[in-house]
């Protein structure tokens, strides 16, 4: 993380710019230290060759084995995207199968800056914080939600796809589809045929589409209800999905869900609550006034003024609602993370 995510675009590509060279100049040197040296033989070495440096690089298994092959890399203009570091926190990040070890099934979920979509990030098995669920637009890290684990509305394929069994678990009704796709990147629902008649036939003569389904599990996960009666199986397996009586309800939940969704993914840009801001000072407000080197919330004798946010030394804000704080995500209330992250 610390080479190819920043809050900065161009520190994220002076840092991978660095270790790029650097690991190139090291292929180099142990070429010109081991020559002839087979596959088994310069991987006895290599360990005890490579500059561990962790201010110049950051070595992983497969970057070894790259050295051990001689392959060399340049740096990939097309790699540097926005992703959600942390809940409501974006940074830019390096992301290449090459520098990232083990990016598994993202580059069929995000496969580059331009790519669109909407993803359902769950906690992964045994989280230490609880059930969340949380949607994104921007690649998630995998701790954005503890060790979390991704739904997309889309998967983007480049090659045909093998048949599965279809189950109302999550993982089965994102999975593959029956459907041959061409050797071109398509986009498509990652909802599978079969995990869509699941809910067709539960609500007969209702046209309800891949779409309504993904916002309908979205505003589900969020249900006060369905949290607390299956709390036991959240901690520790996937989500499982019910179908809830009634056509009424099912298209309930998914407006719910669609609704939930503009918020949390457009939460930027949503008509600001109206709070009080004071500002410190008679000067008037320049843009080096509103950097943050670290917000802290207000006091009332000893006790923490959740009301009060103190911005920095001239900014403070107050009359937050304290219903703010009962949106927990990951184990702490959404505001916590932006005060925690931003700075």
């Amino acid at each position: 993380d610390a080479w190819c995510y920043n809050a900065s675009s161009a520190h994220v590509e002076t840092n991978m710019r660095s270790m790029i060279t650097f690991y190139n100049d090291e292929v180099d040197r142990f070429d010109k230290a081991h020559p002839g040296l087979d596959k088994a033989g310069r991987e006895a070495k290599v360990d005890g060759f490579i500059n561990a440096d962790p201010g110049k690089i950051s070595w992983t298994r497969a970057l070894k084995q790259d050295l051990v092959k001689g392959k060399r890399y340049s740096y990939d203009d097309n790699a540097l995207i926005q992703s959600l570091y942390r809940p409501f926190t974006k940074q830019w990040l390096y992301f290449n199968r090459r520098f990232n070890e083990m990016v598994y099934q993202m580059p069929r979920i995000f496969p580059d800056s331009a790519a669109e979509n909407r993803v359902i990030c769950v906690s992964g098995i045994g989280a230490r914080s609880g059930f969340s669920a949380l949607i994104v637009n921007a690649l998630p890290n995998l701790h954005t939600l503890d060790t979390g684990q991704c739904f997309p509305l889309y998967l983007y394929d480049e090659g045909e796809r093998v048949e599965e069994p279809v189950e109302s678990r999550m993982d089965s009704l994102f999975g593959e589809s029956h459907q041959p796709v061409a050797r071109s990147r398509t986009r498509r629902y990652a909802l599978t045929d079969e995990g869509s008649a699941h809910f067709e036939t539960a609500y007969p003569g209702e046209a309800i589409s891949k779409e309504d389904v993904f916002y309908y599990i979205y505003g589900l996960l969020h249900s006060p209800d369905y949290r607390a009666k299956y709390a036991d199986n959240l901690s520790k397996e996937l989500p499982r999905i019910p179908c809830v009586p009634g056509a009424e309800k099912f298209w309930a939940f998914c407006e719910a869900g669609r609704q939930l969704a503009d918020l949390h993914l457009n939460y930027e840009t949503v008509e600001p609550y109206p709070l009080s801001l004071t500002v410190h000072g008679n000067v008037p407000l320049t843009d080096d006034d509103y950097r943050v080197v670290k917000m802290r919330y207000g006091k009332t004798g000893k006790e923490k003024d959740l009301t009060t946010i103190h911005y920095n030394d001239r900014i403070t804000i107050s009359e937050i609602p304290l219903e703010a704080y009962e949106y927990i995500v990951n184990g702490k209330p959404a505001l916590d993370w932006v005060v925690e992250r931003q700075c």
